[in-house]
């Protein structure tokens, strides 16, 4: 039911509204950042549209209908069979395609179009769920865009992307939109309780984490998080220092553009970004929200000498250094750069 999915009110209230209505359209198009419930929200029209024993227009999520649909078929190991593969769910009238390489190829896009003109086996209607749809590659779109100007009547696409803007302006002309927003702290916080993922200040440092994405809330290994925390902790209080401990960043510079590290790098930019924030709102209101509220004791010691020039120049700086990532560059060489151009801010 609809009731159990977290957040995007408005979002579940037009869908509600097209189910209420029998005017679910043949093309759906859910737009939003990854981790916002996108995919939920398609699997829950699925169940809507087949249930055995609805309540109202909403699944009654008991059924066996109801329990088959979230079970995807694993992608196969055979190079050749992915690049065709589509995954049906456990029912047999719903469908999930998802790219097993760098793209969705045009075998997975005719697979959908020679399925969706079949007639449903079982339920009411056939669902063909599609994430990352921006990954079509272009024989895939035309492939795609022929299925949605003869979409049969019991046939419905739910087109899943973080990046709309990245498809043919002709696809999303024959879907209809539904936009996604990044869900609130509360909402997020709330759900790990609830549902006993997390509890107490691991819960509401979490749903901070997570920037509106509950996918990254329930993937988020906090143990992780909490080491490599304390390593840009000591990027603060190196330039928080009168003077800066110019020594100790480049220790620091060391440790994190370390080949053990590499898939930390970008990670632990972002927990340093969070961290110089944090002191910065405390430096202007002791009492403001921030996202690691377990460390407002220590923060608040260093926010005396985190004003608003310092704070500003140094997230410029950060922003600078992952442009510069973008193309070839010395790590090691850029991160020292880093570290003592915010030293001398």
């Amino acid at each position: 039911m609809f009731e159990r999915l977290v957040g995007n009110v408005r979002a579940r209230d037009t869908l509600l509204r097209m189910l209420s209505q029998g005017r679910v359209p043949g093309a759906l198009l859910f737009a939003g950042e990854d981790g916002v419930g996108k995919r939920e929200f398609a699997i829950e029209v699925a169940k809507a549209l087949n249930c055995r024993r609805p309540r109202g227009v909403e699944a009654c999520d008991v059924c066996s209908s109801c329990k088959r649909i979230p079970q995807f078929a694993p992608s196969p190991s055979d190079p050749e069979e992915k690049r065709k593969f589509i995954a049906w769910s456990g029912h047999p009238d719903v469908a999930l395609v998802r790219r097993e390489s760098t793209v969705i190829t045009v075998h997975q896009s005719r697979a959908v179009e020679r399925e969706s003109n079949f007639r449903p086996q079982e339920g009411r209607a056939r669902v063909f769920i599609i994430e990352e749809a921006d990954r079509l590659n272009e024989q895939a779109s035309n492939a795609l865009l022929k299925t949605l100007e003869e979409i049969a009547p019991t046939s419905h696409l739910i087109l899943i992307s973080p990046r709309p803007a990245s498809l043919l302006q002709t696809i999303r002309s024959r879907c209809q939109t539904i936009r996604f927003a990044p869900l609130a702290a509360g909402e997020i916080e709330d759900y790990l309780v609830r549902e006993k993922k997390r509890a107490g200040e691991e819960a509401r440092l979490v749903a901070r984490l997570a920037g509106g994405r509950l996918g990254r809330a329930l993937e988020l290994n906090l143990d992780a998080y909490r080491e490599g925390r304390e390593s840009m902790l000591g990027v603060v209080e190196s330039l928080a220092a009168r003077p800066p401990d110019r020594a100790r960043l480049l220790r620091v510079a060391e440790e994190l553009t370390d080949a053990k590290h590499k898939d930390d790098y970008n990670p632990r930019l972002d927990t340093l970004s969070t961290l110089l924030h944090d002191a910065w709102l405390l430096s202007v209101d002791p009492h403001a929200e921030i996202v690691n509220s377990d460390l407002r004791e220590r923060l608040a010691r260093l926010a005396s000498n985190v004003d608003n020039r310092r704070a500003t120049r140094w997230l410029e700086l950060i922003d600078e250094l992952r442009s510069r990532l973008l193309v070839n560059v010395n790590k090691r060489i850029a991160t020292d750069d880093l570290f003592l151009s915010m030293a001398a801010a």
